[in-house]
């Protein structure tokens, strides 16, 4: 079940981003608990961070975003994790999956991400969800606890009718 977030996911989203095999890869370092209530609360006010609850727990989060104007075709999928005892277990893709449905049942036709280049794991299930590598964005992230810059790779996907287009 997708849901949007609430204050009450605090103890479960906060178990699942602050994992030592999740931290690395979404956009805050390690922080304590209380610190980490203000960074709920703005994704909540968001309302666009939502929640996944499989078998009765909460086990995977993701954040989307439609962009306005003449980018209202657009929508940004961020934040996104799985509790790391669901990985391999087709959860993701099923996440994944299902939020690009219902973006495209809103009238979304291309997608866009980011994601650490130092992430193989992301990015190989990224291309194989369909999404093509559009640039790097060279030094773009560092973590407190690395002495050297991240790469960003900015990727995107088209849906139809766009993807029907690109294959002209």
């Amino acid at each position: 079940m997708h849901r949007l977030a609430t204050l009450a996911d605090l103890d479960a989203v906060y178990s699942i981003y602050m994992h030592n095999d999740v931290i690395p890869y979404l956009g805050f370092d390690p922080m304590p608990r209380p610190d980490f209530v203000k960074v709920l609360r703005d994704l909540v006010a968001s309302q666009s961070f939502y929640i996944v609850e499989h078998s009765g727990r909460v086990q995977g989060f993701y954040r989307t975003s439609r962009y306005e104007g003449r980018e209202r075709h657009v929508a940004y999928l961020g934040t996104f994790a799985v509790a790391p005892e669901a990985r391999g277990t087709g959860l993701a893709r099923s996440i994944i999956e299902t939020a690009i449905s219902r973006l495209h049942s809103e009238g979304v036709t291309r997608i866009e991400l980011m994601l650490e280049a130092d992430n193989p794991r992301a990015l190989s299930f990224y291309r194989k969800l369909g999404f093509q590598l559009e640039g790097t964005m060279r030094c773009a992230y560092k973590r407190a606890s690395d002495a050297h810059y991240v790469d960003e790779l900015f990727m995107a996907m088209l849906l139809p009718p766009l993807a029907d287009r690109s294959k002209v």
